[in-house]
């Protein structure tokens, strides 16, 4: 009792004493009795709990060097923190709220496995914690919090840091295997044509050694950007770098398209930022976007499909008014994570407008929509006709990477992609014989049509990301049944390549295969959709048949389509191994996508492009996931 009845003060004097006493060995610790040592803890206890004065702060201390951030389990002695910061904690799921800035140029590209990895899981603070700026060097870049990851607002952002860049526990790299190996040689084979006969320029010619220009915006070159980051490309993609940051200019009078331009240009533009936090790459996606924003001053708000990058000027095709419907409803992701980078809301409202209204639109058959839609009126022209090859393909595939790009928030659009998968298994599905493969076909006036394009083919690979992130099991059924077909439709051909349509028998008949091609539809663009569906099931199911099909396309790609002195180049007959016709073109998607799909479907890394951090869009350009479900 009398010593609470002493003030702080004269207990913190005698406590002094004692503690003098026993250094000097007149007194220990243990002789003092356990009343004295009950009431010198509680006495201890009692001063590190003393509630703060109201308003009192401690002293500015920025006149002397900052000092690494303590670890908070050292309470109030941040003096006795280690050299080495402790790792994050690692948390398996939900996009960043953290921003990295760019690091040095000197360590910005490390090994294929770690910039593999240069997006990665947010660090969750502790509750105590959340209004503490905490600051991590990590990998050569240093990330602080974000404020909100949530979708873009008036808040202003500093565009240099990749909003979107994740930090998570560090592990051992995950080996190059036989099958990756192979695919980097063959992205070596065709950088070389590209390189020596095309360099700058949109698409190789890898025959007559020389290019083709489509915009004049190497879009080869861009496409790749991200393929050669993912495989560890060091040398090439700081060459494609340089040419990026002194030729490419967008201030000039060129026609695009926007669809194409946005997919490959902007698209890889954006996913290349966010892998490398490199913000050249942020302000050029920055510029085009900009330019591209007069296609939608329409009546309709529904944009036109070619763009005058230099003038400021947009118009329809010289032949219609009409867009297609895929076309228009496949620019999202991209408008929308620049508008989420930059703070600018013009980029998401001009594409988030044309969803709201295709949204409402009447003309839809169990919500499957008809392939054009008018810019003066934004109504759907063409009535009767569905299909989920091309001029729709894509319009399917944004529904869903929209809903999971956002967060898994909007519901309209999961509305209306589980509306069109119905709608897809009532009037598309059929069974081909002697197989019995399901296949996909067309609806045009209530006519069936046995026809199924390979663009159909991304099909499998979308249903399946929808059953990971929770959606009915049956539609991961359907994703098997369909990646089977698909693969057949290389492996039932003489080359072993697919052609660009088929179609199915639907009646068995005495030495027909399922699959039959007429001349006008066998040649093959070395196109991707069947291999970025095999990486999907790969990556969700580990059957390993999907690697095996993945990897005699691969072969075949080099037996039939390869050029001796660099390049791939699409062909004209499938059926035909002695003379498969080659077309002397090689399209940039096949670097973009064809082989970055290749090299992901052959690696075991699932951290390698994690899908529960980045939804791919149309033209195989991972872009990050906004918040978590």
């Amino acid at each position: 009792k009398k010593w609470k009845q002493l003030s702080r003060l004269q207990r913190s004097v005698i406590l002094f004493l004692l503690a003098f006493l026993a250094v000097c060995g007149v007194v220990s610790y243990t002789s003092l009795g356990e009343p004295w040592r009950s009431l010198a803890n509680k006495s201890l206890d009692d001063q590190r709990t003393e509630p703060e004065i109201p308003g009192l702060k401690l002293a500015n201390p920025a006149v002397l060097p900052a000092p690494q951030k303590a670890d908070s389990s050292l309470g109030d002695h941040p003096e006795l923190s280690p050299q080495k910061l402790p790792r994050p904690p690692h948390v398996r799921r939900g996009p960043s709220n953290l921003q990295i800035k760019p690091p040095r140029r000197d360590v910005r590209l490390k090994t294929r496995h770690d910039t593999s990895k240069a997006v990665e899981e947010p660090v969750q603070a502790d509750k105590e914690e959340k209004t503490e700026k905490s600051v991590i060097s990590w990998r050569g870049a240093v990330i602080e919090p974000d404020q909100s990851t949530e979708p873009p607002s008036s808040r202003i952002k500093e565009p240099e840091k990749p909003s979107s860049v994740e930090a998570e526990e560090q592990k051992e790299p995950v080996p190059i295997n036989e099958r990756q190996t192979a695919v980097i040689e063959a992205f070596h084979h065709a950088w070389k044509g590209y390189k020596d006969f095309a360099w700058g320029h949109d698409e190789l010619k890898p025959l007559s050694k020389s290019y083709s220009e489509w915009f004049g915006l190497g879009l080869t070159l861009i496409d790749a950007l991200d393929t050669m980051w993912i495989l560890g490309l060091k040398e090439e993609f700081e060459e494609a770098r340089k040419w990026v940051a002194n030729n490419l200019v967008f201030d000039k009078n060129v026609d695009v398209n926007l669809f194409e331009s946005t997919i490959r240009i902007l698209g890889g533009l954006l996913s290349t930022y966010h892998l490398s936090g490199d913000s050249l790459f942020l302000e050029k996606a920055k510029d085009i976007g900009n330019r591209l924003m007069p296609a939608f001053k329409t009546p309709s708000k529904i944009p036109y499909s070619d763009v005058n990058i230099g003038r400021g000027t947009a118009h329809p095709p010289r032949w219609t008014s009409d867009s297609t419907v895929a076309e228009v409803t496949s620019i999202q992701l991209e408008f929308r994570e620049l508008s989420r980078l930059t703070g600018d809301e013009k980029f998401q409202k001009a594409v988030d407008e044309v969803m709201k209204h295709v949204h409402t639109l009447s003309g839809k058959n169990d919500g499957l929509v008809p392939m054009f839609i008018n810019t003066n009126s934004g109504q759907f022209t063409h009535l009767g006709v569905y299909t989920l090859g091309a001029r729709a393909d894509s319009y399917y595939e944004y529904l869903l990477k929209q809903w999971i790009q956002g967060g898994k928030k909007e519901n309209e659009l999961l509305e209306d992609y589980v509306r069109a998968i119905e709608g897809v298994k009532k009037h598309l599905l059929q069974r081909s014989e002697p197989k019995k493969l399901t296949f996909v076909g067309e609806l045009a006036h209530g006519h069936f049509s046995a026809k199924m394009d390979h663009l159909v083919c991304f099909l499998p690979g979308t249903l399946a990301l929808g059953a990971h992130n929770g959606l009915t099991a049956d539609h991961m059924k359907l994703a098997e049944a369909l990646i089977e077909t698909c693969y057949q439709m290389y492996a039932q051909v003489e080359t072993g390549l697919s052609p660009e349509i088929v179609h199915f028998n639907l009646h068995a008949q005495k030495g027909h295969k399922d699959v039959e091609i007429k001349p006008a539809d066998r040649h093959n663009l070395l196109r991707p959709e069947t291999v970025e569906s095999l990486f999907y099931m790969y990556r969700f199911t580990g059957d390993k048949k999907y690697q095996d099909w993945g990897w005699e396309i691969l072969q075949n790609f080099n037996k039939y389509t390869r050029v001796p002195t660099g390049g791939y180049t699409s062909i004209n007959n499938v059926q035909n191994p002695s003379n498969p016709e080659p077309r002397d073109k090689m399209e940039s998607f096949f670097l973009g996508e064809t082989l970055k799909y290749m090299f992901l479907l052959f690696s075991d890394d699932i951290d390698l492009i994690n899908l529960d951090k980045y939804v791919f869009n149309t033209e195989a350009h991972p872009l990050p996931i906004w918040a978590p479900a």
